[in-house]
């Protein structure tokens, strides 16, 4: 460690230099979550035809946004259990589903009952709005 100053045109101030040590981040297992990753090719079983709603989260691994609601759709699950079930879609890695339903901005939420599109929600919000904007469906 050592001390420098810092001439920051405001006066003469030091600082010290720390190492900041980080240990590995954990695997993201399905373990993990209580949404159902679908892809294009099980898109028509899991989400179409679910006896059950389903929230798909159309979403990419890059997106900061998409990264932020995880959590929360995640506790939407817990608290809809047997209501409610949440998919994600990574559009990267599974375009097709996501031209077919026209999903030109992440995150998306689009909610699917019977195999028809009821209700899509676009851009991060928070867990409210998504409970609110859902509640006639779930409730």
């Amino acid at each position: 460690m050592s001390q420098r100053p810092l001439d920051s045109g405001r006066g003469n101030h030091s600082f010290e230099e720390v190492e900041v040590r980080r240990g590995p981040r954990p695997a993201r297992t399905d373990a993990m979550t209580k949404a159902a990753a679908v892809t294009d090719t099980t898109f028509d079983n899991e989400v179409l035809k679910s006896s059950t709603p389903v929230l798909v989260d159309f979403w990419a691994e890059w997106c900061g946004p998409c990264k932020m609601i995880s959590p929360v759709l995640e506790e939407i699950a817990d608290e809809h259990k047997g209501k409610l079930t949440i998919a994600k879609l990574n559009v990267d890695e599974n375009p097709d589903v996501a031209m077919r339903y026209g999903v030109m901005s992440i995150p998306t939420l689009a909610l699917f009952i019977g195999g028809v599109e009821k209700k899509r929600l676009i851009g991060a919000m928070p867990k409210r709005n998504i409970v609110n904007e859902l509640s006639e469906f779930i409730s």
